[in-house]
């Protein structure tokens, strides 16, 4: 497992693993989860924090990687490979994941905004289309 190479990233994931998601659940008054995409260039597993949302009985996290003008990684790599692993909290399951489509994603960005307002900057920040993930369990 290849966690998330930024200092704070890579902080908050150990937090997170350590105490079972007591400690990093919950980040500057968002909920974050875990999740774990395969690399798909390195086949190796790769893991990073992000805020989420709900939807249904799935999760919803956004690709923003805080407005940069590139898709991050773990968008690039479940592109590839769609089945995921995802850890909320103290439960770990295995999902499926998927951008969310034209018709889907203006509910579910208003959705997140609320979350995490700075979205809506980041979007500003950045001529590509930010895209919604939907994560399905299995």
């Amino acid at each position: 497992m290849i966690d998330s190479p930024r200092g704070w990233v890579a902080s908050h994931i150990r937090d997170y693993v350590e105490t079972d998601g007591k400690k990093g659940h919950m980040w500057k008054g968002a909920p974050t989860l875990l999740l774990t995409t395969k690399g798909r260039k390195t086949g190796k597993l790769r893991r990073t924090a992000l805020i989420y949302g709900r939807h249904g009985d799935g999760y919803v996290v956004v690709a923003s990687i805080g407005g940069a003008h590139k898709h991050p990684l773990w968008y690039l790599n479940l592109q590839s490979d769609p089945v995921v692993e995802i850890q909320v909290g103290w439960e770990k399951m295995t999902g499926r994941a998927r951008t969310a489509s034209p018709e889907e994603k203006p509910e579910l960005w208003a959705q997140m905004v609320e979350v995490w307002p700075d979205y809506e900057n980041y979007q500003k920040k950045t001529d590509r289309q930010i895209p919604v993930v939907i994560i399905d369990p299995e």
